[in-house]
């Protein structure tokens, strides 16, 4: 949705999305070297899921911004209930999700995030994977965007699509502000 967004509105960005693997150490070295070859002030990183917990390690690392969608806080604490056989929900890719991975996710997370105005949180109160108020504690002092109801999936992500793109070209405020849950 905001890769079709961008095409059609605001052609100017760059628009990467890496299949990235399922080792989250080789997923984030993937990143790192996408985000090393631009300029930290003109990268914006989003994800959703365990993908905004790598947008926020990503921005950590790298200095940018980043948008975080229902995203996985401390996301070891909470895949240990999901070890065993996995398949990737986009390519299909089999795998084994073992305690190294877990492993990997607690080595690289961030106690805290360092610049709050980096970043903007957008959760759901209704998400039935992972419960907001962790994000909502976590991202303290960023721009918030909470919306009563919704799910994981972020059923609201398409009312968000137009100001993402607007924040990060203007590198100001997101225009939807901050929500107080």
């Amino acid at each position: 949705m905001l890769g079709d967004y961008l095409r059609g509105q605001a052609n100017g960005i760059e628009y990467l999305v890496p299949e990235l693997h399922h080792r989250p150490a080789q997923a984030m070295a993937q990143v790192g070297r996408l985000c090393a070859q631009r300029n930290p002030a003109d990268l914006v990183v989003v994800g959703s899921s365990l993908g905004g917990f790598y947008a926020t390690v990503a921005a950590e690392r790298a200095g940018c911004r980043a948008v975080a969608l229902n995203p996985a806080v401390h996301p070891q604490s909470h895949f240990g209930r999901y070890l065993g056989p996995q398949a990737n929900l986009y390519t299909g890719e089999r795998f084994d999700l073992t305690r190294e991975h877990v492993e990997e996710l607690a080595a690289m997370d961030p106690t805290a995030i360092t610049r709050p105005g980096r970043y903007w949180l957008v959760v759901e109160t209704g998400d039935e994977v992972l419960d907001y108020r962790e994000a909502v504690a976590y991202y303290a002092g960023a721009f918030q965007s909470v919306v009563q109801g919704g799910d994981h999936s972020l059923a609201s992500f398409p009312e968000f699509v137009p100001d993402i793109v607007a924040w990060a070209l203007e590198d100001g405020p997101p225009a939807a502000g901050r929500v107080a849950p």
